[in-house]
């Protein structure tokens, strides 16, 4: 906001709103009436927060009443409440050595286990991680949960999901120093893993150029992943068998055309209750039903890299380079 004085009249002027009404950005493209359901006629895209370098991984803490959410290059996780805004959480988040080369060396996935622990996809240190700390009094100490498949180094874990206490997560080569042909680069893939209760590691995917965000279905059988390839800009939903084999795998939906005039690739997602899609892509999220229909969009002047859903699935948290930005949902 800006403030000017002008013939001893105060004149308050800031970016998308008037001085009584909320700071917002972007608009809804409702392209059916299903998404009357999901989100009201007149919702607004807010902004809560910004000044971040690329803002990533939302996750909301139900116990702390807080949104937490990373921002990669700075290799900082902050706080966002209602009361104080923003706040430095943790520090460094994903790359906890004396120099790091990566120009993303911080954490970005953020998400909670069932014990309540913050777990990280930390880019830096490349590896699986638990925040050895409560989420009351945080502390960068962390627990590899996993950093390694075959005994070599993953390239840099950067979205995750739970089902019951399998943890599955992407792992492109973002957080390298060079994401082609980096020499440090150990494993030739850029592979999509469940790492179980005890630590052990399975391949599950190996053949997306980009995988990036993940999230399960309702039923916990069927998932969703987002290729962040501008060549391949796909969602792929795949389905488990007996012993999480991989049975089914089809397109959920093809936007490499929409990345020819918007900014942006599918990213970050989250699937409500009722199956609903939120994905970060070309031009903001996209809202799909289950089937992959589009719903709308929420359409943004910036990339968008995620997002997240409240406790009670009312509000959509989101963020998109340098804001943090909140949608009320029905």
């Amino acid at each position: 906001m800006r403030t000017i004085f002008f013939s001893g009249m105060l004149l308050l002027l800031a970016i998308g709103c008037k001085p009584d009404e909320k700071n917002t950005i972007g608009s809804i493209e409702r392209l059916d009436a299903a998404l009357d359901g999901i989100i009201t006629t007149n919702a607004q895209i807010e902004i809560l927060a910004e000044g971040f370098v690329w803002s990533e991984g939302p996750v909301w803490v139900e116990a702390e009443n807080m949104l937490l959410f990373s921002d990669v290059p700075k290799n900082t996780v902050y706080k966002w409440t209602e009361a104080s805004g923003k706040q430095v959480y943790l520090a460094p988040s994903g790359f906890t050595g004396t120099k790091s080369e990566s120009k993303e060396p911080g954490s970005n996935g953020l998400l909670l286990n069932s014990n309540g622990k913050l777990v990280l996809c930390q880019h830096g240190d490349r590896r699986m991680a638990v925040m050895n700390a409560t989420l009351a009094d945080p502390k960068p100490e962390f627990i590899t949960l996993a950093d390694q498949y075959d005994g070599k180094k993953f390239n840099s874990p950067n979205d995750a999901a739970f089902r019951g206490n399998d943890l599955f997560f992407t792992d492109p080569p973002y957080g390298l120093p060079q994401q082609t042909s980096d020499p440090t680069k150990e494993i030739p893939f850029q592979g999509i893993y469940k790492v179980s209760p005890e630590g052990s590691v399975t391949l599950m995917i190996d053949s997306l150029t980009r995988p990036n965000g993940i999230a399960f279905f309702p039923d916990n059988s069927t998932f969703i992943v987002a290729n962040s390839d501008p060549q391949k800009a796909i969602w792929y939903r795949y389905s488990l068998g007996e012993n999480d084999s991989i049975i089914h795998s089809s397109v959920f939906y093809d936007a490499t055309e929409n990345t020819k005039t918007e900014a942006g690739l599918p990213d970050g997602l989250k699937i409500d209750q009722q199956g609903n899609v939120f994905a970060t892509g070309p031009g903001g999220i996209w809202i799909f039903n289950a089937d992959g229909k589009v719903l709308g969009k929420i359409q943004l002047p910036v990339p968008t890299a995620n997002c997240a859903l409240s406790s009670d699935q009312k509000t959509l948290y989101i963020t998109a380079d340098r804001y943090l930005l909140r949608v009320k949902l029905r």
